[in-house]
């Protein structure tokens, strides 16, 4: 998989893995890049069968098969522990890896995440899909803000919306990665196994997100024995993009608290 390694580079620098949601891109979190590599080194990666990790996916393709691959690529860059932040998609990651690796992590953060499937976020899911099916790419990512951010965003950046859909139709996926990544997300469910992981987490949702209602944070936060939720009033389902000030600071605020030298730095 394609990967860029950000930020400190000292041998004792602690490391952040940053998985993007179901676009897959590590370009996703360059708005986290300049804050996070003064204080951290920081691994961003194109998921594979998205952007520069080209794959054909099979059938059956899970969640489960992404932390794996995650775990690979870690272990042949010599990375034995980290600190893991993951976006919706990413997330379920982030879980997978807690429940197969948990050694692997210091902490994770999971944004806007879920821990099983529920009708809302199927709703949209299957619009989404609907639109790929009938209407083709264009239609698709021309409907990709609305999920993503706030109505008063979108019309404030209308040219660097038009911009980037201009991007991700020319750099678009094959459609069945797509649809196989969906599915794996829509498949997902670790409700049985939520109370036994024990990695320190904080679960950042937002309350205008309007694919994943924040109250799936809520429960994994009530549920999870080391785990905590930060609640964001604005900035959609990708308020690191949107929002990305306060949700910078609380998500420093939490490596520092996990981790002396993010604090120092």
């Amino acid at each position: 998989m394609h990967y860029e390694i950000h930020g400190r580079t000292e041998a004792d620098a602690p490391t952040v893995v940053l998985s993007a949601g179901l676009g897959g891109a590590g370009a996703f979190w360059t708005p986290q890049l300049p804050t996070l590599g003064q204080r951290c080194r920081v691994l961003v990666y194109d998921q594979l069968g998205t952007n520069k990790s080209p794959a054909h996916l099979p059938d059956g393709y899970c969640i489960a098969d992404m932390a794996k691959e995650l775990i690979g690529l870690l272990e042949s860059l010599g990375i034995h522990q980290c600190h893991f932040v993951g976006h919706a998609l990413g997330g379920l990651v982030g879980l997978q890896m807690a429940l197969l690796r948990p050694q692997l992590l210091h902490s994770q953060v999971l944004v806007n995440a879920w821990s099983s499937p529920n009708a809302h976020s199927a709703r949209c899911f299957a619009v989404r899909q609907n639109l790929l099916r009938d209407s083709g790419p264009a239609a698709y990512v021309q409907a990709q803000a609305l999920f993503l951010y706030p109505p008063d965003w979108i019309a404030a950046n209308s040219e660097r919306l038009a911009r980037d859909d201009a991007h991700a139709l020319a750099h678009f996926p094959p459609t069945a990665n797509l649809v196989r990544r969906i599915q794996a997300l829509l498949a997902f469910d670790v409700e049985a196994e939520l109370s036994g992981i024990q990695t320190p987490t904080l679960l950042i949702a937002n309350r205008d997100d309007m694919l994943v209602p924040w109250q799936r944070s809520q429960h994994m936060a009530a549920v999870m024995p080391n785990a905590r939720l930060a609640l964001l009033n604005y900035g959609g389902h990708a308020s690191s993009v949107s929002d990305s000030e306060p949700f910078n600071q609380i998500l420093l605020d939490f490596l520092a608290e996990r981790c002396g030298q993010v604090a120092a730095a």
